[in-house]
C-alpha cells in the first residue's frame, strides 16, 4: 500500500502509520486508545502504553440512548491521562470501525488532536509488532471540554425526515441483506430489535467494509474512494450527506472516509439508525 501522504486524501494528516505509532510509543504528547467491537481484546494483549475507550461503558449514557455528556467526557479524558494539548491516536478491531465510531464522539467535544491508526489491530499483529498485557498508568489530568455539540456532525430523526422529504443525499453502510429488508441484523449477529427491514427511501447502498482493503485493513486510496461513492453512486461533495447503519458504529467509519480522505464539507451520521428508523411508528420504508 502506498504511503498515507502520497494517497490523495483531502486530510491525510488524520491518518498515521503503524509506524508512526511505533515511533511515538513513549511520546507524552501523545495517548494511544483501542476500541474494540470485541471487550476481550484489550486485555489479552494491547499496544504498549493505549489505553482502552469502551464504547458502552465509557462512550454512552448508561441509563438513556444517547451519549456521554460533558461532565462525563471530562472525567474520562483525565482518567486516560488526557489534556486539551495531547493528540489521541484511535486503533482496534474490525478494521478500526469502532475506533472511527470513538473519534466521532470525541468531535462531539470539539477534542480536534485526533487520529486514526491506519489499518487497525489488523495491520499492527499482521507486522508482528510488540503487544503487551500490562496495563499502563498515566496520571489525572486538568480537562475541561465544552458542551457536547451535535449541531454539526450528528443527525437526530428528525432532520433525517426532513433531509428525506427534500430528496437528500442518503448513504446506508449496512449489509445488502438488511438494505433490502432479508435481515433484521448483520450476518451472524443477533436481532437487536428492529421490528421492520428494509431501509429509508432513496439511501445508496455502500457496505462502510468496502473502503478498506480487506488484506490488511488499510483504507483504499482517495481515487478508489471517489469511484466508489461519486462515481458510482453519484454523491455530490457540495451537498449535505446522512449515513447511517444500524446504532451508528458502521456509519461513523464512512463519515470519517467521506469527511476526512475525501473532504466532503457537510457529513452527519444518524446514529439512531435502524434501531430506531425500524421501530418507528407511521415512516416510510422500502425494501
Amino acid at each position: 500500500m502506498t504511503a498515507i501522504d502520497d494517497r490523495g486524501y483531502a486530510r491525510p494528516e488524520v491518518l498515521v502509520s503503524t509506524e508512526w505509532v511505533a515511533d511515538h510509543l513513549d511520546d507524552p504528547a501523545i495517548r494511544v486508545i483501542e476500541s474494540n467491537e470485541d471487550p476481550l481484546l484489550y486485555s489479552s494483549k494491547h499496544i504498549p502504553g493505549a489505553v482502552e475507550v469502551d464504547w458502552t461503558r465509557d462512550l454512552n449514557d448508561q441509563l438513556r440512548r444517547d451519549y456521554l455528556e460533558r461532565d462525563g467526557f471530562e472525567k474520562l479524558m483525565r482518567r486516560i491521562g488526557v489534556t486539551p494539548d495531547t493528540t489521541v491516536v484511535f486503533y482496534g478491531d474490525k478494521n478500526n470501525w469502532w475506533a472511527t465510531y470513538a473519534f466521532w464522539i470525541f468531535q462531539l467535544f470539539g477534542h480536534a488532536r485526533a487520529k486514526v491508526m491506519d489499518g487497525g489491530r489488523l495491520k499492527w499483529e499482521q507486522e508482528d509488532r510488540p503487544m503487551t498485557t500490562d496495563l499502563p498508568r498515566y496520571g489525572p489530568t486538568i480537562y475541561r471540554a465544552p458542551e457536547r455539540d451535535d449541531s454539526t456532525v450528528r443527525a437526530f430523526r428528525d432532520r433525517v425526515m426532513a433531509h428525506l422529504k427534500a430528496k437528500g443525499q442518503l448513504v446506508d453502510v449496512r449489509s445488502p441483506e438488511e438494505y433490502s429488508g432479508e435481515r433484521l441484523h448483520m450476518p451472524a449477529y443477533p436481532n437487536e430489535g428492529a421490528l421492520r427491514g428494509g431501509h429509508i427511501p432513496g439511501a445508496a447502498n455502500v457496505p462502510w467494509a468496502r473502503a478498506v482493503n480487506p488484506s490488511d485493513g488499510t483504507f483504499k486510496a482517495a481515487a478508489e474512494l471517489r469511484a466508489i461513492y461519486q462515481k458510482e453512486q453519484k454523491l455530490d461533495p457540495e451537498r449535505e450527506v446522512i449515513a447511517y447503519c444500524r446504532i451508528g458504529e458502521r456509519s461513523s467509519h464512512t463519515w470519517f472516509v467521506l469527511t476526512h480522505l475525501l473532504g466532503f464539507p457537510n457529513v452527519r451520521n444518524y446514529d439512531g439508525s435502524w434501531t430506531e428508523w425500524g421501530n418507528l411508528v407511521n415512516v416510510p420504508i422500502e425494501k
